[in-house]
């Protein structure tokens, strides 16, 4: 279904461009209707039925929100159209299940404050488009409608009205001569004498005692059983809520052939009042629960609270057992159009892609090609986050500038909308602006939260902004809500032309109430929570980069981040060089996250780079250059990494135990293991002195002592609650295992790769496989064979050299198992151009020792054993594999 877009088509004064108003399909949503349309007609036509029954629960109303511009209105005059004229129906909306008797009348009522439109308005509608359909007077009503007119509107006859308001344009003009029939009727049959144009008073007086009296003169409004007390009330809008009573009543007493249902689309249902100004909405609520015949389309930017016990004296009719099918949920959250479960509430969904560029193509068309080409339709698709006011918005924004002789490109809608703020906000009160704008600051937020951030006291403001559309909740997530993405991303970079607008300061000073609640709720957590952390630190370093602002808990926070060796992804933008120290420290963690899936040349450089800027206080610098000392000794660069070690080591500060280990390490790679060894014996826990002996005791062939080492390491690391080291010390006792013991290492694998789960340690997951490798060694060539080439190809790409030469030991250990010279021979010249920098260079006298080879004379390594020792205990792994 088309119709014409009046502003696209008086934007342009190109004739061969066509503006059409495209609709896309919402399928879903008819879907629903067409089911929750089926249900009622079936309880409306069943024996027992009965209008009169103002105890039973309603099931008459379904209930379609949304954000704004997000297509509820455009929807609800779909369906008006659809229900009324099969031939405009959206073709793939298919044939409705709902047998041919009743009739459906829809009428739709625009509910918004633009429109005008009053309580009286609305009951005036509904009984105009019946006079229009039935063609016949409905006595009951239309009596009491002529004596509360008399009182309300004296010297304005209802045809004058009806003609100055549109009405009698839209629905005729029967409606004046149906209620003066039902007035003469009614003086005929009380045998009242003369004219009675202006005797209402009296003929409703005396057609009140004649229904107490219950005389057969009146016995056709006799069945109304609240038709004299509705006649007897003071009538004003109050008595004017009830006399929807009287409509449902009339046309329950129609002719099998001449039955209808109403079904009424009230639309921008938001603009009825506030949460605390409920007039309008009360005297909507009685015309639903007064009608249950009638069935009721209500849109709006909120869910109808009507089950809600609490708004009890508010409205009339309140809580599930009158609503069922509108308690099914407490916040919005998308949804299936589905019935099974009773639920009447439905979250109007975004635009798919394909359905943005569908709108997109429809829109504007020239000589029967979309004017809008594929290329930008993509781009605005994708900004758009499938909110249809943006693309509407970006159709006027493609022909201003075509009006200014431009050729739209898709940088030209790189910018936000403004209008998309006002529209978000307008009904809001001021609380709930202030909050949305707070919570604007955050990914995801929750009560606490927003509250916090916006300076208020309380959380009321912010529970019922939770309950807008434009929040989304997700029960899983670290906190429950977040903004719709590209509502959040106006309300942040578009100009605020709003009355309330905030300026700089505002924001600036909101952005420091929100870090300062993250660093709140961080801390305040019972015991380590690695989720809550990564949030907090991902949120607030943000937060202060995006307004400048100062560490505070930030910096700790990043300690406890690399202290577990954990390294989860960051996933932090990219900055245009540092400014800030909070640029300075995204850009540190930036590198520290990634060195697990990149090159360490490039962590060198990254790490660099952050020193560089000297942005960094010093506890954080002195973090960035044991790292960058780390992945200097990663990359073999002896020198660098020593430099490094040594300035922090000296510093004494936090990181001095790590670079004692890392000196330590040195050491070792170096072949020095007496010094190593009296370095590891002082390490304690804060130096990993466990794991730094365990790798000594490897290195020498004693693989009892090295998994004893790595045992208390793992032990020792369970007790400090610290999960990254937990898998590093079962890697490597995983690893020690499995050139003594395959059995038991099967299971010690296992239980590595069980902890390494979810963990990003790319050194430790390598460990792991090697220690596979080394499992299986002797076994087939080639499935070693091409496992252990998959996995070098791995460490090229990590520049890791330390597992570079443990893999190429895992090789010459299986060589030497099967005797395979030639096979040992190429291994040890992959080992001597690894370790040609001197580096872990005792791995090439231990391939020797495996191969009952000599090693070079040249090797300059210092067993803590004898040579002869530690050559025995590696040869002898050999002959025990065999």
């Amino acid at each position: 279904m088309a119709g014409r877009d009046l502003r696209a088509l008086f934007s342009t004064n190109d004739r061969r461009m066509e503006a059409g108003e495209a609709f896309t399909d919402r399928h879903g949503q008819w879907q629903f209707v067409q089911t929750a349309l089926t249900e009622h007609l079936a309880r409306v036509t069943a024996p027992g039925f009965d209008v009169e029954d103002l105890e039973a629960p309603r099931h008459n109303v379904i209930v379609f929100h949304g954000v704004g511009g997000i297509g509820k209105t455009t929807l609800s005059r779909t369906l008006e159209v659809a229900l009324s004229d099969s031939t405009r129906r959206p073709a793939r909306w298919g044939e409705p299940s709902w047998p041919t008797r009743p009739d459906l009348l829809s009428v739709r009522i625009d509910l918004a404050r633009s429109a005008g439109t009053d309580f009286e308005r609305v009951l005036l509608t509904i009984r105009l488009a019946l006079a229009a359909h039935l063609g016949r007077p409905l006595p009951a009503f239309d009596i009491a409608l002529r004596r509360y007119w008399e009182h309300q509107h004296p010297g304005e006859s209802l045809e004058e009205y009806l003609a100055r308001g549109g009405l009698a344009g839209r629905f005729g003009k029967a409606l004046p001569q149906q209620v003066q029939a039902a007035l003469g009727d009614v003086a005929q049959a009380l045998m009242l004498p003369g004219s009675i144009g202006g005797a209402v008073s009296q003929l409703t007086g005396a057609l009140t005692q004649a229904l107490r009296e219950r005389r057969q003169t009146v016995r056709a409004l006799a069945g109304c059983a609240r038709l004299a007390d509705l006649l007897e009330a003071e009538p004003d809008v109050d008595a004017l809520s009830y006399y929807p009573h009287l409509l449902a009543w009339e046309l329950a007493q129609l002719p099998a052939d001449k039955q209808v249902v109403p079904v009424v689309l009230l639309d921008t249902f938001e603009d009825t009042g506030t949460r605390t100004h409920r007039d309008l909405e009360r005297l909507l609520q009685r015309l639903v629960w007064l009608m249950p015949g009638a069935f009721f389309i209500i849109t709006g930017r909120g869910r109808l609270q009507w089950a809600d016990p609490a708004l009890t004296g508010q409205l009339d009719f309140t809580g599930p057992a009158a609503w069922p099918g509108l308690a099914d949920q407490a916040v919005p959250a998308p949804r299936t159009a589905d019935t099974t479960t009773g639920g009447r509430q439905v979250l109007i969904g975004d635009f798919s892609a394909d359905d943005c560029d569908d709108y997109l193509a429809r829109r504007l068309v020239q000589d029967g090609q979309p004017l809008i080409g594929p290329e930008l339709r993509a781009i605005i698709t994708a900004r758009s986050h499938g909110l249809p006011l943006y693309l509407d918005l970006s159709v006027l924004r493609f022909l201003e500038l075509r009006r200014a002789g431009r050729t739209p490109a898709p940088e030209d809608f790189d910018a936000d909308f403004p209008a998309l703020i006002t529209r978000t906000v307008a009904d809001l009160t001021p609380d709930e602006r202030h909050i949305l704008r707070s919570v604007s600051l955050f990914d995801a937020f929750d009560l606490e939260l927003a509250t916090r951030a916006a300076g208020l006291t309380h959380q009321a403001a912010a529970a019922r902004l939770i309950e807008r559309p434009f929040v989304r909740h997700d029960p899983f997530a670290l906190w429950s809500y977040n903004l719709h993405a590209l509502i959040r991303s106006t309300l942040r970079t578009a100009d605020d032309a709003t009355d309330d607008r905030w300026t700089e300061a505002d924001w600036r000073a909101a952005a420091t109430r929100a870090l300062a609640a993250l660093g709140e709720q961080w801390r305040a957590a019972s015991g380590p929570d690695r989720r809550l952390l990564v949030g907090c630190l991902r949120q607030g370093l943000a937060i202060a980069r995006d307004h400048r602002l100062d560490l505070d808990w930030l910096t700790d926070a990043t300690h406890a981040y690399t202290d577990d060796y954990v390294w989860e992804p960051l996933p932090l933008p990219d900055t245009d060089g540092p400014a800030t120290a909070a640029d300075a420290l995204t850009e540190l963690l930036a590198a520290l996250a990634r060195r697990q899936h990149e090159h360490r040349s490039r962590t060198v450089e990254r790490l660099a780079a952050v020193l560089d800027t000297n942005l960094l206080p010093a506890d954080l610098a002195e973090m960035a250059r044991y790292f960058l000392a780390k992945a200097h000794r990663d990359l073999g660069d002896t020198a660098a990494s020593r430099d490094g070690m040594q300035q922090v080591a000296n510093a004494g500060g936090r990181y001095a135990p790590d670079a004692a280990r890392g000196l330590a390490h040195l050491a070792r790679a170096a072949g020095d293991f007496p010094t190593a060894l009296t370095a590891a014996e002082t390490l304690g826990w804060a130096g990993r002195g466990h794991r730094v002996l365990g790798d000594i005791h490897f290195a020498h062939g004693d693989m009892a002592k090295a998994a004893t080492a790595y045992t208390a390491a793992r032990a020792e690391a369970e007790q400090h609650g610290n999960k990254g080291e937990q898998a590093i010390a079962q890697a490597h006792l995983a690893l020690a295992v499995a050139f003594t013991d395959p059995t038991r290492a099967e299971g010690e694998i296992a239980y590595a790769e069980q902890l390494l789960a979810g963990l990003d340690q790319r050194a430790t997951t390598l460990t792991a496989q090697i220690a596979g490798l080394v499992r299986t060694a002797g076994g087939a060539d080639g499935q070693f064979a091409d496992r252990a080439s998959h996995l070098r190809s791995e460490i090229a790409t990590s520049g890791i050299t330390a597992a570079a030469v443990l893999l190429e030991l895992a090789v010459a250990f299986h060589h030497a198992v099967r005797g395979n010279e030639t096979d040992v021979g190429e291994v040890l010249g992959r080992l001597t151009v690894v370790t040609a920098g001197g580096d872990h260079a005792y791995y090439l006298d231990i391939a020797h020792h495996l191969a009952s080879l000599i090693p070079p004379a040249s090797s300059a390594v210092r067993w803590a054993d004898t040579p002869e020792t530690v050559r025995t205990r590696w040869r002898n792994m050999v002959g025990s594999r065999r």
